[in-house]
């Protein structure tokens, strides 16, 4: 039973690996969260089921809080799968927005919060670190996408008045990713060390990426979505949710050789997504700072807990 006035939180996406980690931290924090299950290979069941759920999440009159973490596409993923992505998304707010209409008080109770892609956004910009204030400059469909999805939410919140924050993420790893998707280089190198095979590596060793352990971006996420709550109508803010630490591929490597106390194979090779990697995406937030006061899961400790839970996982 729903008591009024305590907030709800739908997390779309929740079977995902920062889905699954922000759903766990509100959770554990005494929240109420419903966990979306949607059948995301059916975009039309997908738009009737996320549509009948957000209006179930406003319907008793309780504040409300959309935590969109859903994300299929990937940087090497056609045109066509990120236009059909874009269209469930435009499908739902459309719904949503035509409930809010039947009863505006709805747009003062709720926010939303909605996860994109800092490397995917800011791949061709200059200047590194980049902060809030950097004007986003794609290279690839998947980053032109994420902006797209992200105007997308500014639009749907300027006609609704539910405020709503971005937040932009760098790399995020942990146990519990995806290991099918062409993503997760944290992942997809202790996996291939455990199975004792090499890793191809598309870029050069001296890449630069900020790496964000799972369950350090979901506290982040936890303290964003609150953060929304408080916003004015119709305001969209834009959040990088990031470790704010630069490490190559080359460290990278050489720390799980340290751990896993074995040199791990590795075979440079060519991919066609290799001409839209950026060589340092670094970040800094400017934005609430205060969220990324935090004790962050060290590199090390992060590649130790992920090897761990993939050799569990084998057994």
């Amino acid at each position: 039973m729903v008591v009024t006035g305590q907030r709800r939180h739908l997390v779309v996406g929740a079977g995902g690996l920062l889905g699954g980690a922000v759903s766990a931290a509100l959770e554990a924090d005494g929240r109420l969260v419903t966990r979306a299950r949607v059948p995301w290979r059916d975009p039309g069941a997908s738009v009737s089921v996320l549509s009948s759920l957000v209006r179930d999440l406003m319907i008793d009159g309780a504040p409300w809080s959309l935590v969109w973490t859903a994300g299929a596409g990937v940087v090497a993923s056609g045109a066509d799968a990120l236009a059909e992505e874009r269209s469930v998304i435009a499908r739902v707010l459309a719904e949503v927005a035509a409930a809010v209409a039947v009863d505006p008080a709805r747009a003062s109770r709720g926010s939303v919060f909605v996860a994109s892609s800092a490397g995917g956004t800011f791949a061709g910009s200059s200047g590194a670190p980049f902060d809030e204030t950097t004007e986003a400059r794609p290279l690839a469909p998947y980053g032109w996408s994420k902006l797209r999805i992200e105007e997308l939410f500014r639009e749907w919140s300027a006609k609704t008045g539910v405020p709503v924050v971005i937040g932009r993420y760098s790399n995020l790893y942990g146990p519990g990713q995806d290991l099918s998707k062409a993503q997760g280089l944290v992942s997809q190198l202790c996996l291939a060390h455990l199975e004792g095979r090499p890793s191809s590596i598309y870029v050069p060793i001296d890449t630069i990426r900020d790496y964000l352990y799972v369950d350090d971006a979901a506290a982040m996420t936890v303290a964003a979505v609150d953060r929304a709550a408080a916003l004015p109508p119709a305001t969209v803010a834009l959040k990088i949710l990031a470790s704010q630490q630069g490490v190559t591929i080359g460290s990278l490597i050489s720390e799980l050789q340290r751990i896993a106390k074995r040199k791990p194979r590795i075979v440079m090779g060519s991919h066609f997504t290799a001409s839209v990697q950026a060589p340092d995406l670094r970040f800094r937030s400017v934005v609430w700072p205060d969220i990324d006061r935090r004790m962050l899961t060290p590199l090390p400790s992060g590649i130790h807990r992920t090897l761990l839970a993939l050799q569990e996982g084998r057994r």
